[in-house]
């Protein structure tokens, strides 16, 4: 990387640690600290309730998914609308008139204190597990892409992200988070930019889109009914709407940042913008993705996107067959130029023959570059059966390390790390203060000074930050990042969603029923996920989301009336 790069993308960093630690130096109060001054305008909650959804694996990880599989993924956001209105309807008034500093303390007025605080260690798991993928993630792109050792990536997000959340709190997240999200929003539109200068002279914007479109990757919308099919519109509007109720109605990193909202006004509009911009955002960073396909369907793209899997058969006896694989696939990518510039002719004449014909072609040239990356892949596995042959994540930063401009790779290094500290910062300052309110202070016989919860806050982000960087160092990778992290919420979010739709809807309902029903339900939904790997079901992680709600409020209602008789 050229020293441009490194002064840039250094300069933008420690410019936003920098901007946080000072425009958080006042805060001497465990209030302030955990919530903040509540003095947050809507634009700044919205940005940085998107910062905090929007980790580093969004921005790696999407592109490839859209590379691979196209837009269908769009249809996981298809909830998210109809989540805001309904808390902002429902949930939000309920948290400013009972002056919460977590989502939990109100169960225990609801129902009792078990249910809080198995509700708020459920919240501990599934956060502190994503707080780890959303470090360890990036770092593990970058260390193989950059060739830095992946410990010490791990280590320098994580350190810059503990200093500046232990020195401000949540304030230091949000105001923080404000610049990191112009920064993202910015770097992804400019590589947009970027792509479509960097097409052949002779092929346009349009011919790009076209190119896509034949090619079967502008698939937005499938409305076919399928719990198999983990993106389909029905488990979008359905798993998703449930999924992000439950994330950002009762997840504390999420929580924490509307809290700090001036009213319950603001707070609404910060929703409600983030409902607005966070779907188009999407189609941006997927659209990108497309772009850089169709970038490499006329610049020669490597055989397989993660270089250090291919160094490891260098000097070995796998050499010569990657060799061979190589050079054919250089062959096939030169015919396929050829073909691809017939179907962008096709298009132009909008011949339907001319079109199928040259869809046909494409096809099977495509079908044999896969056959050759699968090829490849079988060679790394053979070599080291440890290694991780998925390859979709690395197809962004190759393109930006390979192909952008010097200046321009360190502002999109620095959109990835940004990225990456703004998710974590949330989830550190989220664990500490759900941990320091519901665990902490609420189990504690003494009543302690304000100065010793305050202190003991910022002691547990350092704790929760050290906890986050010890499973990064020994966490492992799933096929997809992005789907990491959702797999990961889909498993608690459903029985968190429950326990509190429990608590807003089902008003005769007590404490022993929900708590039995929620400790049920947590149990059925590990069980069914793990037969879904076993193979014995087949149900998408989306859905899970629906399934333990749902079981949670019927299992509520006939306990309740059970314990009644």
């Amino acid at each position: 990387m050229h020293f441009i790069d490194w002064l840039v993308m250094l300069a933008v960093l420690l410019g936003i640690v920098a901007y946080g630690v000072w425009k958080t130096r006042s805060v001497s109060s465990v209030k302030s600290y955990l919530l903040g001054d509540r003095d947050l305008p809507w634009w700044t909650i919205g940005l940085s309730v998107m910062a905090t959804q929007a980790s580093a694996i969004t921005f790696l990880s999407t592109p490839g998914q859209a590379y691979d599989d196209g837009m269908r993924f769009a249809q996981f956001y298809f909830g998210l609308p109809i989540a805001m209105v309904i808390l902002c309807i429902f949930f939000l008034p309920i948290y400013y008139r009972l002056k919460v500093y977590t989502a939990y303390e109100y169960l225990e007025g609801r129902f009792d204190l078990k249910t809080r605080t198995f509700t708020a260690i459920l919240f501990l798991i599934s956060r502190g597990l994503a707080a780890g993928i959303t470090i360890y993630a990036p770092a593990i792109i970058l260390s193989d892409i950059m060739g830095w050792d992946l410990n010490s990536t791990i280590l320098f997000m994580g350190v810059l992200v503990i200093f500046y959340t232990v020195a401000g709190g949540t304030k230091a997240v949000s105001v923080t988070q404000k610049q990191q999200m112009i920064i993202i929003l910015s770097g992804m539109f400019i590589a947009a930019i970027i792509l479509v200068f960097k097409l052949p002279a002779d092929v346009s914007f349009g011919d790009a889109v076209g190119v896509a479109g034949s090619m079967g990757k502008l698939n937005v919308v499938d409305f076919e009914f399928d719990l198999s099919n983990r993106y389909n519109f029905w488990s979008g509007i359905l798993g998703g709407t449930f999924l992000f109720l439950s994330y950002f109605g009762t997840d504390q990193s999420q929580v924490q940042r509307y809290l700090s909202g001036k009213s319950l006004t603001e707070s609404r509009l910060g929703l409600l913008f983030n409902g607005i911009i966070k779907v188009p955002m999407q189609f941006l960073v997927l659209f990108v993705g497309i772009l850089v396909f169709v970038f490499f369907q006329f610049i020669q793209p490597p055989i397989h996107y993660n270089q250090a899997n291919l160094e490891k058969l260098k000097g070995t006896q796998y050499e010569g067959r990657l060799t061979d694989f190589e050079q054919e696939f250089d062959a096939l990518h030169e015919e396929k130029q050829t073909k691809i510039l017939d179907l962008v002719a096709a298009n132009r004449s909008e011949n339907e023959t001319a079109i199928e014909a040259a869809k046909l072609e494409v096809q099977r040239l495509t079908d044999s570059e896969k056959t050759l990356r699968s090829n490849v892949k079988s060679l790394i596995g053979e070599q080291d059966p440890d290694a991780d042959l998925e390859d979709n994540d690395y197809v962004f930063i190759t393109f930006v390390t390979n192909h952008l401009p010097i200046g321009l790779v360190g502002l999109l290094l620095a959109v990835i790390f940004s990225a990456a500290m703004s998710s974590t910062a949330s989830e550190l300052n989220a664990l500490a203060t759900t941990s320091i309110i519901d665990l902490y202070k609420r189990n504690n016989k003494t009543e302690m000074s304000d100065q010793h919860y305050f202190n003991a806050s910022r002691l547990m982000t350092v704790g929760w930050g050290l906890v986050a960087l010890a499973f990064a160092a020994f966490a492992s990778l799933f096929d997809n990042l992005i789907e990491a992290v959702n797999i990961v919420g889909s498993l608690f979010y459903g029985t968190i969603l429950g326990i509190f739709m429990v608590a807003f809807f089902l008003k005769k309902v007590g404490g022993r029923a929900v708590f039995i029903s929620a400790i049920i339900t947590e149990i059925f939904v590990i069980t069914v996920f793990v037969l879904d790997k076993l193979g014995h079901v087949n149900v998408a992680y989306l859905w899970l989301n629906l399934i333990g709600c749902v079981l949670v409020l019927l299992l509520s209602w006939i306990f309740q009336s059970l314990l009644k008789k």
